[in-house]
């Protein structure tokens, strides 16, 4: 499979990151495969959950964030299908001149198993690319594809593919981590406004305890501190605990716009939500790579980067507990030149590791190994 390639691309929305993480690096990785010379047809559900709450939950703004999308990413190939008895005969057509289809986790297991179903006719190979921790907490969901059909898996971090490997039995699977999309994710120099940023969605109860002691706490302990919260689906509860430490809450923030906000900022909070702080050590978020892409001196609750993709201690630092992280956070504030070190070292390592040209070269190298 040598030359250049012709690849589809499903995911659950393009369009719309509300919720979303994974359309940030998704974007990135199919705009550089273009740029390499490769063909990328990129396929949504029409009025998929992510867009329908984009526009139900934030009106007008939808528009702008949707335009905006456009904007930054002209060159992305979208096509929509509906998830109905149509969509056989629709992948029948659109697959027959792929040599790699990629369906990504959050596809609805119908489609992803007709598309599988097409393999043998049609020619291409199906690879699965997985960057959630469903495989390790809810295993059965995953149960749901004709995994043997697959040619292979992406697993966004060595603990997911040791799942799928000796978990699942499947043959062939590659660690494929996630990275910066730095044509968008770059330094931005502004006037501070913002002490500590913290960029992420409250979600289900994945991390109400850790947010509580690494990022409340602290923020109530600090009053001096001006502290600024940007996500979505935030219980009631959620937003009375964040006001009453004095932290100012800022709803939805589309995700081309965090570079702005990281410039305004003086350190940027990473908290992982407690999969990927215990059973799936060793992966990072999107959030870090995209924050140290920013340039952002960037501070997190306990995480093992087992992977050793980072600089543990110079790209960024770990506190183990709320009073550990308060103190941090005052010595970095009061210490300017530490600040934009750490900075430096994140974004260092980051250009020269883990961006999506990084990673597109890696996934062209996976599907020529597929051809073999």
């Amino acid at each position: 499979m040598k030359g250049k390639l012709n690849l589809c691309y499903f995911a659950h929305s393009w369009i719309s990151d509300w919720n979303h993480g994974n359309a940030h690096f998704l974007r990135g990785l199919v705009r550089s495969l273009g740029q390499m010379g490769h063909q990328v047809r990129c396929y949504e559900e029409l009025g998929s959950w992510s867009l329908r709450n984009l526009v139900n939950q934030e009106g007008k703004a939808a528009i702008a964030e949707i335009d905006g999308f456009r904007r930054q990413f002209p060159e992305l190939n979208i096509h929509f299908y509906k998830n109905d008895n149509s969509f056989a005969g629709f992948a029948a057509q659109e697959l027959r001149s792929a040599d790699v289809v990629i369906v990504h986790e959050w596809t609805e297991p119908a489609i992803v198993n007709a598309i599988l179903a097409l393999k043998q006719s049609c020619g291409f190979r199906v690879l699965l690319h997985d960057t959630h921790h469903r495989a390790y907490t809810r295993a059965r969901e995953i149960l749901r594809f004709h995994l043997h059909l697959f040619d292979g898996v992406l697993a966004f971090g060595e603990a997911i593919r040791s799942i799928y490997a000796d978990g699942f039995g499947i043959p062939r699977v590659w660690t494929f981590h996630e990275a910066a999309d730095i044509e968008n994710f770059t330094p931005v120099t502004v006037k501070k406004q913002i002490d500590v940023i913290w960029i992420g969605n409250w979600g289900d109860e994945e991390r109400a305890r850790e947010l509580r002691e690494f990022l409340i706490q602290p923020a109530a302990e600090l009053p001096l501190r001006r502290y600024v919260v940007h996500g979505v689906r935030y219980p009631e509860y959620a937003l009375q605990e964040l006001q009453a430490s004095g932290i100012e809450y800022r709803g939805y923030l589309p995700n081309l716009s965090s570079p702005q906000v990281y410039g305004t900022s003086k350190i940027a909070l990473h908290v992982p939500r407690r999969q990927y702080a215990n059973g799936l050590s060793g992966i990072p978020t999107i959030r870090v790579f995209e924050a140290l892409a920013c340039g952002m001196p960037l501070v997190c609750s306990p995480w093992a980067d087992v992977e050793r993709l980072f600089r543990g201690g110079q790209d960024y630092m770990v506190a183990d507990n709320g009073e550990a992280m308060k103190a941090v956070i005052e010595y970095l504030l009061s210490d300017e030149q530490a600040c934009h070190q750490l900075g430096a070292n994140g974004l260092e390592t980051v250009r020269a590791r883990h961006t999506c040209r990084h990673r597109a070269q890696q996934l062209v190298e996976i599907c020529e190994e597929l051809g073999q």
